[in-house]
């Protein structure tokens, strides 16, 4: 007993030292808790035949128990993962992973950041609701009315009076706010108090969703009529975050209420707490890290559609490729494209190439990031989701990819590139499609390829393979036709011509 006291002691005396936040995983669950979830979210669950399961079920409270006996205050829950975080020094640290009922401790990144360039004061989104066909759905009148929409975001200041999204606010389509960096925050200080300047960014996101300014005439998002739900998990300068846990916690809150829908424009690149640990490149394989595997069950086993920017290292050398979660099989990942030509923009990240299938699904023009792009993607989705409620999320994902301008020819530069509301509906009504896709056999080391456009200038993906692009190009259109300069790795070319793609296949 004295030694046990002691120990405790101990512990407890350590936990005032310096600490780093880490995820506590346990081996197991008490076999006779109950899930907690709402009569909504039973009733989706049911209509997508997704069974309640052991992650419904809460960690064990006797291992919460234990865990507090020890000095160990926990931060977030998660059910998903069967893991609990908190903050531990290095002599906690070896001790919690000595306990028979841990599994793994492993350290929380520290380097998470918010997908986007400089926050613009008014971000001008008429081009690409252009771009993706929005009077479409406004004239099949779909607005996201009745779909539930989570936001989980780095803050929301000044949504409650932002001019953009007044229209929501006064028909009082946010429902909940919970702000996980300061638990007992209320609503009001939440869009009231600025702590950094990353507290606008959810704002502007939540905007690209469901923005609408009548004084100006301008269409911000595509979602206007949809239900919200809006948490901050972040804190900080707008470049790095350390709160995973926190994301994991709303994406658990919203699944208990029902949301099928959530946009986040947050991702991890580099740096973990332990700079023995920090991410490699190799690693955005989808479920490495654990933001990736909570989103996998998200996708899998949940039903929602988690919409995600790809993340902005494009012109960053030692990186380039995509975030996680984006890198998860079951998200929608959301690359940005210029307005003029539709591939990709320099900051937009690309797909790794180690990926069995491809990252990012599409793209859409974003002058400030891909934090503006997946939003847009996420109004796109809560039309379809209003359109036809019953669809599973991967079935609107389909739907999505399948409407984009590219489809079938992919690459991990743009995706399927860009959703087409005209398109969308035609598979919502199952209609036949417009052929807009072809294929040409090529040899030697030009081809010359006759087109039938009035643009200058397309766009061309000279690829190794059916996906992976070696580099893209501005070419010159003259006198009908373009001229393909093949390269000694080059398999396979895509000519983009909006509304028609044209894959060339080398012999």
């Amino acid at each position: 007993m004295t030694l046990r006291l002691t120990t405790l002691l101990w512990l407890v005396a350590l936990s005032v030292q310096a600490q780093t936040k880490y995820w506590i995983l346990l081996k197991d669950k008490d076999a006779t808790s109950v899930p907690a979830l709402s009569q909504q979210t039973l009733q989706q669950r049911q209509l997508q035949n997704l069974s309640v399961d052991e992650t419904d079920k809460p960690v064990s409270g006797a291992y919460l128990r234990q865990l507090k006996q020890i000095g160990i205050q926990t931060v977030c829950h998660s059910r998903w993962l069967n893991a609990v975080s908190a903050r531990l020094s290095n002599e906690q640290y070896a001790y919690v992973r000595s306990l028979p009922f841990v599994q793994e401790v492993r350290a929380i990144d520290p380097a998470i950041v918010i997908t986007s360039i400089d926050l613009p004061v008014k971000p001008q989104m008429a081009p690409v609701m252009t771009q993706i066909q929005a009077p479409d759905f406004a004239q099949a009148g779909l607005t996201g009315r009745f779909v539930n929409v989570g936001v989980i975001d780095a803050g929301f200041f000044g949504a409650d009076s932002a001019n953009a999204l007044k229209h929501v606010f006064a028909r009082q389509g946010v429902k909940q706010v919970r702000d996980y960096v300061n638990v007992k925050k209320t609503n009001n200080n939440l869009f009231r108090t600025l702590e950094t300047n990353s507290d606008f960014h959810g704002t502007e996101v939540f905007a690209a969703i469901a923005g609408s300014d009548p004084t100006e005439n301008i269409q911000f998002g595509l979602a206007t009529d949809a239900t919200f739900y809006l948490a901050r998990t972040d804190q900080g300068n707008r470049e790095y975050r350390g709160e995973e846990d926190n994301w994991v916690a709303a994406m658990e809150w919203m699944d208990s209420l029902g949301v099928r829908l959530i946009n986040t424009s947050l991702g991890y690149a580099k740096g973990m707490s332990n700079p023995k640990e920090n991410y490699e490149p190799g690693q955005m394989d989808g479920h490495t890290s654990l933001i990736s595997r909570a989103a996998q069950i998200a996708a899998d086993k949940k039903g929602i559609l988690i919409v995600v920017s790809a993340g902005n290292e494009g012109e960053d050398r030692s990186w380039r490729i995509i975030s996680t979660p984006a890198d998860a099989q079951g998200v929608l990942a959301i690359g940005a494209t210029n307005a003029r030509l539709w591939n990709r923009i320099g900051y937009s990240s690309i797909g790794p190439e180690n990926l069995p299938y491809l990252k990012p699904n599409v793209s859409c023009f974003s002058l400030y990031g891909t934090s503006l792009s997946a939003p847009v993607i996420t109004g796109f989705a809560a039309c379809i989701m209003q359109a036809n409620p019953k669809l599973t999320n991967k079935e609107v994902i389909d739907i999505i990819e399948k409407s984009s301008h590219l489809y079938p020819y992919g690459n991990n530069y743009v995706g399927y590139g860009v959703p087409q509301a005209s398109r969308a509906l035609a598979l919502l009504r199952n209609q036949p499609l417009t052929a807009t896709s072809r294929t040409v056999k090529a040899s030697g080391k030009t081809f010359a390829l006759m087109l039938e456009t009035k643009e200058p200038v397309v766009s061309v993906f000279h690829k190794k393979d059916a996906t992976h692009v070696l580099n893209q190009e501005a070419a010159k259109v003259s006198d009908g036709k373009v001229t393909l300069r093949r390269s000694s790795d080059e398999k396979q070319t895509t000519v983009d011509l909006k509304k028609e793609v044209i894959e060339v296949i080398w012999e």
